[in-house]
């Protein structure tokens, strides 16, 4: 029984770490049969290293996993001088260069060995103070978000690389990054649903297969805790909205979360909302204590073990859409050259 609960929690969490090669301290995490591993800028140099790192992490792992990666286009670009350099979303002019956008990332991120890549990002930007956000956007309005992000999406994950909406529910409206602080969306029930949430409704009618939960405090919904962490905020995703795919809470070390409490007992509490995986990008002392807390937190009775058992599942059934085992072109892609 010991051995399945912290199998189940392994599969709750998606670490990161420093360097070209796999560290010790990531592999004996693989090796406990963590759900996911993402990527960073500081892990890549090159398209053979990349691959080389990917099949490391995959040979290190007992069971199937995911390795992501954040390769928006613009700024946010992990790949950079790899892939094709993207445009920053805001300046796609229409949804047929949003349909290519899509088409190249899927291919090119799978061909690298990529299942899962943290994008779109589906905040309107109303505020034009808020540079978080700013030209990682693709459009001022609901409409001009959902008429570009929706093909690229879709066209992503038919060229093999699983999409993720992002920041549910919403972080175009904020000044404050979450990096660094703790932001905070004042506006009413009325306004989410006209503004912030449409994109993100109509991502999961189109089949997104993830959803990124914002460190973002929802007034409306949870003056207490961000959404990541927040009941509310996911029975909005789960319920008046339908998500039935994988729910990850955004990486736990921001400041956000880790300058106001514990990063293990942020992951108890996210998963105990309703989160399926958990983000810990950094620290293997933190990505160790986070899963030592799961299963303590189960143990202990203070997160249901059908609710662990219910994210692990979802981890599973997101695997069985995107095979990690799948066959891999060369790279760059056939037509890519």
């Amino acid at each position: 029984m010991n051995a399945t609960l912290r199998r189940e929690a392994a599969r709750c969490l998606v670490i990161g770490f420093d360097g070209l090669t796999l560290p010790d301290t990531a592999r004996a995490l693989l090796a406990e049969g963590v759900g996911g591993v993402i990527l960073f800028r500081r892990n890549v140099a090159s398209a053979e290293q990349v691959r080389s790192l990917i099949a490391a992490v995959r040979e290190a792992a007992p069971e199937p996993l995911w390795v992501s990666v954040d390769q928006e286009g613009g700024r946010v670009a992990r790949l950079a001088g790899i892939t094709t350099d993207l445009p920053p979303m805001l300046s796609l002019p229409d949804a047929a260069a949003a349909r290519a956008a899509g088409r190249r990332l899927g291919r090119e991120l799978a061909a690298l060995g990529f299942d899962l890549d943290l994008a779109p990002v589906l905040d309107v930007l109303t505020n034009p103070a808020n540079t978080v956000i700013g030209d990682r956007a693709f459009g001022r309005t609901p409409a001009a978000v959902i008429a570009r992000a929706i093909p690229l999406l879709t066209a992503m994950q038919e060229a093999g690389v699983a999409a993720c909406a992002k920041h549910f529910p919403g972080h175009g409206d904020t000044t404050l990054d979450s990096h660094h602080d703790l932001p905070v969306v004042a506006h009413d029930l009325d306004r989410l649903r006209a503004v912030e949430l449409p994109p993100f409704a109509a991502a999961f009618a189109a089949g997104v297969t993830a959803c990124l939960v914002a460190h973002v405090v929802v007034r409306a919904l949870d003056p207490q805790r961000p959404a990541s962490l927040s009941p509310a905020v996911m029975e909005l995703l789960r319920g008046e909205l339908g998500f039935d795919g994988l729910v990850l809470t955004d990486d736990l070390e921001m400041a956000a979360i880790a300058g106001r409490r514990s990063v293990p007992e942020a992951g108890v509490q996210a998963l105990a909302a309703g989160a399926d995986q958990l983000l810990v990008c950094h620290d293997a002392r933190r990505q160790r204590a986070t899963l030592d807390a799961v299963v303590d937190a189960v143990a202990g009775n203070r997160l249901p073990r059908r609710r662990l058992a219910a994210a692990a599942a979802r981890v599973a059934s997101a695997m069985e859409c995107f095979p990690p085992d799948r066959p891999r072109p060369d790279f760059p892609p056939d037509g890519d050259r």
